[in-house]
Order: structure tokens, then sequence, then C-alpha cells
């Protein structure tokens, strides 16, 4: 039998849909172990052997009716989801043993399904539906600690203001519909192309900047971030890494998908001022500055890594600004700019990648000081080098990588970044995401310090678990491989941006 591409697409679908609906029956047996945590360990290795499959070779998606693509921008999106949602399942058995861990692991194995239905999405509503069976179940995650107080509070808030996303991602959904007469992607681009349609249309206008909102609150965008810190802070930390270097991905695919899919062919406003790339341009501004500020006056290690999670969404919107602003009627036909545009997208989407695996290590590292020393404070890091010596290095790995300092990982995408909106009017944005690097440095620097020049209070060695110094290793490998050979990502990563539009 012949096996296509989309058949491994379909394949991976119904590995985690199955994985996702037979583990909660592990309930009714008498004896509660790990048997659920393999079983989604297995399903998800299983899951991106598949993807991969399928993004080494990608197929039309003609069996799923319109509803799915299957290329290699979905591809990439998918394996870095799956990815991250392998080690937070591989990480709970250390970090998070919960009385009841079944409903836990059935609750990953669906926003799992969710966040890789997401990255194929190619029609509005299937977009809605992957991302409420992303949301949903990461409510629940993120109050799994239902004795905790702070776990409560990050539950309530992050339910709130997640459904308020929801709600507005839906009624952008029915304008753009009421608009164009369509949810399918590729059928509204068609529509906007066609003679007479491609005008100013204030209720198309208003449903992309709802969008904006919309997807916005998840990639925890500056205002739309306030949930971010306190539920970091209050999730079970396997829960806080998939928030960041997870479901923050998911995110990001569904504004490339139909956000930089729609600038190719509409333009929000008649005025050349208030365009779609100069509200990428202020967010993205705003966005870092604001993240990297407040991160230098955190006590609390999550919280610290929360805004620096949001300082680094800043960094990736940059690509964002500059494919916006090629892809306007001005700029279409200048293929400098165009070659810009695809060196600003590289850099986004290789961020988004660095992004996954830099603050995943780093969440990783946090959950383990705060299981083993009982406290999240940043003064427990003092010494922490003469107590914990490997997660100590991890955790300074990965934040060097995050600042971007070479030749680890976070510098090549940043480069990038930066470098793609030189010679632009957005070129005081590489200005300003250069100082805001310069910034970032300072408390990650602060935290080095404390971590390898300060005393510990208490001199006391902590055994550090072997599966989590396996997963650091992992992690700590692909930080500097990914830095010292860029060269085969970058190359793979272009093959992904003519799928931008379909």
């Amino acid at each position: 039998m012949n096996i296509s591409g989309t058949d491994y697409l379909l394949f991976a679908i119904i590995t985690l849909a199955v994985s996702s609906v037979t583990i909660p029956f592990l309930q009714l047996r008498k004896s509660q172990d790990n048997t659920a945590a393999y079983v989604l360990i297995g399903a998800l290795v299983l899951a991106i052997a598949f993807i991969g499959a399928n993004t080494h070779s990608p197929q039309s998606a003609s069996q799923f009716k319109g509803l799915l693509y299957s290329d290699v921008l979905g591809g990439i999106f998918a394996l870095i989801m799956l990815f991250v949602s392998l080690f937070v399942a591989i990480a709970s058995l250390t970090l998070y043993k919960s009385p009841n861990s079944v409903l836990y692991n059935s609750l990953l194995s669906f926003a799992a399904l969710g966040m890789m239905l997401i990255s194929y999405s190619a029609d509005l509503l299937m977009l809605f539906v992957a991302w409420e069976l992303m949301s949903l179940p990461t409510y629940a995650l993120a109050g799994f600690s239902k004795f905790r107080r702070e776990s409560n509070e990050a539950a309530v808030k992050y339910a709130v203001l997640g459904a308020l996303s929801s709600a507005i991602i839906l009624y952008a959904i029915s304008l753009i519909y009421g608009v164009t007469g369509s949810t399918q992607i590729t059928a509204i681009l068609n529509y906007f192309t066609t003679p007479g349609h491609s005008v100013f249309n204030p209720i198309a206008s208003v449903a992309i900047l709802l969008f904006v909102v919309g997807f916005g609150f998840k990639v925890s965008i500056v205002p739309f971030h306030m949930w971010a810190p306190d539920a970091y802070e209050g999730a079970p930390t396997p829960i806080a890494t998939l928030f960041a270097a997870g479901t923050k991905k998911a995110g990001f695919v569904a504004l490339i998908r139909v956000l930089l899919a729609l600038t190719t062919v509409y333009v929000i406003t008649n005025n050349s001022i208030f365009t779609l790339a100069s509200v990428f341009a202020g967010l993205a501004f705003v966005t870092m500055t604001l993240g990297n500020v407040a991160a230098l006056t955190q006590k609390s290690i999550t919280r610290l890594l929360a805004y620096s999670s949001i300082a680094q969404a800043g960094y990736i919107l940059i690509g964002f600004v500059i494919y916006a602003y090629a892809n306007e009627p001005a700029n279409i036909a200048n293929t400098a700019l165009a070659h810009q545009a695809t060196l600003g997208m590289i850099g986004a989407i290789f961020h988004v990648a660095n992004h996954a695996v830099m603050k995943g290590l780093a969440f990783l590292c946090a959950g383990l000081i705060i299981l083993k020393l009982g406290r999240g404070d940043t003064q427990v890091l003092r010494g922490l080098s003469k107590r914990m010596p490997v997660t100590a290095f991890a955790l300074s790995i990965s934040f060097l990588a995050l600042a971007g300092v070479p030749p680890l990982n976070g510098f090549w995408s940043k480069l990038l970044l930066f470098a793609s909106v030189l010679n632009t009017p957005y070129a005081w944005l590489a200005v300003a995401a250069v100082a805001n690097s310069a910034l970032s440095m300072g408390y990650y620097a602060m935290i080095i310090r404390r971590i390898y020049m300060e005393e510990p209070d208490d001199r006391t060695k902590v055994k550090e678990p072997k599966l989590m110094i396996g997963l650091y290793v992992v992690l700590l490998a692909l930080i500097i491989l990914m830095g010292v050979f860029p060269g085969p990502i970058i190359s793979f990563i272009q093959k992904a941006i003519p799928n931008i539009v379909h």
C-alpha cells in the first residue's frame, strides 16, 4: 500500500485523538501509577514520527476537504509544539506528581492535538475548533494544583481572559464570513484578489484588528499579556513550560495563517501610516520594552521568565512587521524588500523554534529548583552552582541563549530579525530591539552572577534526578547545535515561507 504524506498527517491526528479519549479509561484501574504518562509519551513520539515524515514529503490534503493544509509551515510548528508537549510529559514524571495523573495526561494529550491542528488549519472554523481544543484543557491544567491559592487565581484569570479572546476571534470570523461568504482561508484570499473586492472595507478591517487582539492574548503581546505572569507563576511548572514554549507558538502560527496571508491581498486602511505593518511595529516595540523592564524588577523566578517570554514575543513580531510592509501595494514589486521579508519570516520562525528550546529549558530548571529547594524567589539562586551544579549550568546557558549571546541559537534568529528591517522605515525597530537585548542581559547576568559568585545560605548538596539531567542534555545540545550549525535549519525554514499564502 502506498502511504502518502497526507496519510501520515491523518495517522498523527488519529494517534493523539485515540490517546486523548482512551487515557481517561485508565482511571478504572485500582492502582494509580505512571501508565497514563507512558501512554501519552508513546503517542507523542509516534505523532512526531508521522509529522516528521509528512513534513519531509508533504502532499496535497484533499482528503481533509479544505479544512487542513499539508505543508512545511504546518509541519514545522506542529513538530515544535509536539516536542514541547513531549518533554513536558516526561518532565512531569519528576516535577509534578499529581494524585490524578490520568486526567492530567489526558488534558495534555487534548492540548497537544489542538496545537497540532492549529498548525495545519486551512479554515477559520477549523482553526477555532482547534483553538478551543487546545485552550480548554490548559485552563484546567493551569489550576491543577487546586489546593494552592495562586493556582486557583491563575486558572480563573487565564480562563476568563482566554474565553474573552476566543469570543473576539469568533466574532472576527463571523465578520469575515459576512464579507466574503466563506471561512476557508484560501477562498477568503481569492475573494480579496477579485477586482472590486480589494478596496477598503471597514468591516473586514475591523475583523483583521480583532484577530490581532484575539490571537494577541495567547501570544501574550502587550497590552494583552496581563494573564501571563500570574498563570505562569500559579500553574504547575511543567504547565507553565507548556504555556511559554508550546501554546504561545500556536498563537504565532495562527497569526501567520490568517493575518500575514491577508496582508498580501488587503490593506486595512487607505491611510499609508495606519497599516498592519505599523500596528505590528507598535506592538513589537511596547511588548519587548515592557517585558524586559518588568523582568528587571521581578523577585520570582517564574514571573521573571514570564516577562522575559513576553519580551521574546516582541522580537518575533519584527518578522511580521517587515513581511506586512513588503506586501503593501506600494512595495509589492520591490524585490529587495521581498528578500528582506523572507529574511524576517525565516528569523521569526527560527526564533519561535529557538524560544521553545531556550524557554523550555529555563522553565524546567526553575521547576526542579522550586521542587527541591521549596522556594521560587530569585534569592534561592544564590550559590546554586554549589548545590545543584547541573541545573545551575543549564539555567545559565538558557539565559545566555535568550540574551542572544553567540554562538548559541538565540543569536542567529535575533540577527536575522534585526537585519530584516534595516534600510526600511522600520530600522528604528532594530535599534530598539538591540537596546532591549542589552537591557535583558542586565537581569540575565544578575541571575548568573547570583548563581556562581554568591554564597548559598545552605551548602547541602541537592540530588538532581537523572531524568531531568537527561532532558537538560537534550535541550542544551539543541541550543548549541542550532547555534553552531544554523544553516540547515535556515534552509529548511525557507521552504515554509511560500506556504504563508496558498
